[in-house]
């Protein structure tokens, strides 16, 4: 069997996995959609406050729409944490369905012969480990954000065409800055992960032939060497959150300017009698949460990639391990002893 072929082999046994979840998926989505819509109520409140309460001095009207607000911030809140709470209980169950499964691939893998070549890890529980931590991570439910981005800025356009285009910008800019960013740590952080994961394999084998080490007076070599997979291991994960942390300081700095500029156009479009206060406040709103999701996708996104190198790894390692047949029922031994 060809490494490409085990690898489909065992992504077909994963996503028949991840199926078992389809429902909770679903309710997923649907939970997102009315906590993003629900994510409209601050723009809205500062509409009606700057444009109907100010001109109209009405307490009795701010008084009932703070109830309100208080009401649907408290629903976008039970919403967003009932999808958390589900999404933690689809990463807990992908990872109780696998872990017997994983656990006797990877007891088994030593007995493959050439399971060198074929690139064969032996860390598959930490690989299962990775990719629950990855589906329960706040950043995978900005993927579920991230399609409302075009409905915000819709709204942005429904304020002043101006605006629409100022937030158009300002997005593609940022997603410019997300892809760029993907590129240059990509290729650090498969190389952090692997030699992390030899210097864990080294450090397993070590502990258990810790006696015959101590006895041999191999102390020094064998912490020279698995020192060595460990300092590159955190060489390569510096460079790489170096870079991330750089794109991730333009991508902050670049949203608050867009904000701002946004306030500063909207300003300037009130003081030209096109558009209310109220607008203005709620456009600069709406943009900051349009761009939310960029933003926590590139400051989590060590976390979706480590998440998918783990995901690939644990499909070759079900591939090229396949699942035991079963094996043939024997007699009962019958306690007849001769002598």
């Amino acid at each position: 069997m060809t490494t490409q072929d085990a690898t489909q082999a065992g992504l077909m046994e994963l996503r028949a996995t991840l199926s078992r979840s389809r429902a909770y998926f679903w309710f997923i989505g649907l939970f997102s959609i009315f906590v993003n819509l629900l994510m409209l109520t601050g723009p809205l409140y500062m509409l009606q406050v700057y444009d109907s309460v100010l001109g109209s001095q009405s307490v009795p009207t701010l008084i009932s729409l703070t109830l309100l607000v208080a009401f649907m911030y408290a629903m976008m809140g039970f919403l967003d944490h009932a999808r958390a709470r589900v999404m933690a209980r689809v990463g807990a169950q992908f990872q109780s369905s696998l872990d017997q499964r994983v656990f006797e691939a990877q007891l088994r893998v030593p007995m493959l012969s050439l399971y060198a070549e074929k690139d064969l890890k032996l860390g598959g529980l930490r690989d299962l480990s990775a990719v629950q931590r990855a589906l329960t991570s706040p950043v995978f439910m900005s993927l579920y954000d991230l399609p409302f981005a075009p409905v915000f800025l819709f709204g942005i356009f429904v304020f002043h065409p101006y605006l629409g285009v100022l937030a158009i910008a300002g997005g593609t800019i940022l997603v410019i800055l997300a892809l760029a960013n993907r590129l240059v740590t990509k290729e650090s952080l498969i190389t952090s992960q692997s030699a992390s994961h030899q210097a864990d394999i080294l450090s397993d084998v070590m502990a258990k032939e810790s006696e015959m080490i101590q006895s041999m007076g191999m102390q020094k070599a064998a912490f020279a060497r698995w020192n060595a997979l460990r300092g590159n291991a955190l060489d390569t994960q510096t460079l790489g959150s170096d870079a991330q942390g750089v794109f991730s300081t333009t991508i902050k700095i670049t949203r608050l300017f867009l904000q701002s500029a946004m306030l500063g156009l909207g300003a300037y479009l009130v003081l030209q009698k096109q558009m209310t206060p109220g607008a203005m406040i709620a456009g600069s709103i709406l943009l900051g949460r349009a761009l939310a999701p960029i933003e926590q996708l590139v400051n989590q996104w060590s976390v979706i990639e480590q998440g998918r190198n783990s995901y690939s790894s644990l499909a070759k390692l079900l591939g090229f391990v396949p699942v035991q047949g079963a094996r043939t029922s024997l007699p009962k031994p019958r306690a007849k002893l001769e002598a």
